[in-house]
């Protein structure tokens, strides 16, 4: 299989050097010169292609940039040996687009070239200019914000200090009846004194106890009872007669 491989290889070459050369000469190329056209299409397909298929270390822009160059440089050969072909028994003539593209070819394949020697170099984190150490190429091109710790180090360096553990709250006891009424008693001698010795209200009573409704109603009750009022939180005022003039 080798041995197959390597003969198809040599003859294919052979052949495509041979019609592309041609075509060089046939577009106006000096003989001196007109060898380089195929070296140059033919080196830069395989490049290509090698980039292209370098497996999964490779960045996948440059990979797919490889490809297209690949199959586009395979195609700039088939069709120069076509056309040289054709030329060569007679069916097209040469025109000048035939030797202008011929003419670019060695300017387009330069900066296609350069082009995927950049995106391969980014890919693998490359340093941009000499001198720099190659293991250090991860924490050059990390972000200066994620800076990277060093791991030599003791760990206990790098670890953050403990944040202050929130204080259990405490229980509150319930309270009893009596604290509550005690309570309630002292509320109702402070409201008395702040509104003409009105008694307290319900709603005051339980905002001041922090009691719910009904209990807050009971209490008010007790101290109804102990003081001898109504328990009744509202206060109707008298209605006056007003008697018609004549």
């Amino acid at each position: 299989m080798i041995v197959g491989m390597a003969v198809a290889a040599a003859s294919a070459a052979t052949a495509s050097f041979t019609g592309l050369r041609g075509l060089a000469l046939l577009a106006g190329w000096p003989e001196r010169l007109a060898w380089l056209l195929p070296i140059t299409i033919d080196a830069y397909a395989m490049t290509a292609a090698r980039v292209w298929l370098s497996g999964p270390h490779g960045e996948r822009g440059a990979r797919r940039f490889a490809r297209a160059n690949a199959i586009g440089a395979i195609m700039a050969s088939i069709v120069g040996n076509a056309v040289y072909h054709l030329v060569a028994a007679g069916l097209v003539l040469i025109s000048w687009p035939v030797v202008v593209l011929v003419g670019a070819v060695p300017a387009a394949v330069l900066g296609l070239t350069a082009h995927l020697h950049a995106l391969r170099t980014i890919a693998r984190g490359a340093p941009t200019h000499g001198g720099t150490d190659p293991g250090t190429r991860d924490q050059a091109a990390a972000p200066a914000r994620f800076p990277i710790e060093d791991r030599t180090q003791d760990r206990t360096e790098s670890r953050p200090t403990d944040r202050p553990r929130p204080r259990p709250r405490r229980r509150v006891a319930p309270r009893t009846d009596d604290a509550l009424m005690e309570a309630a008693r002292r509320a109702d001698t402070e409201h008395r004194a702040a509104h003409n010795g009105r008694p307290i209200t319900r709603d005051a009573l339980r905002k001041k106890l922090r009691v719910a409704g009904p209990k807050a109603t009971e209490i008010r009750r007790q101290l109804a009872s102990e003081s001898g009022t109504a328990a009744d939180d509202t206060v109707t005022p008298e209605r006056k007669e007003v008697t018609p003039t004549p």
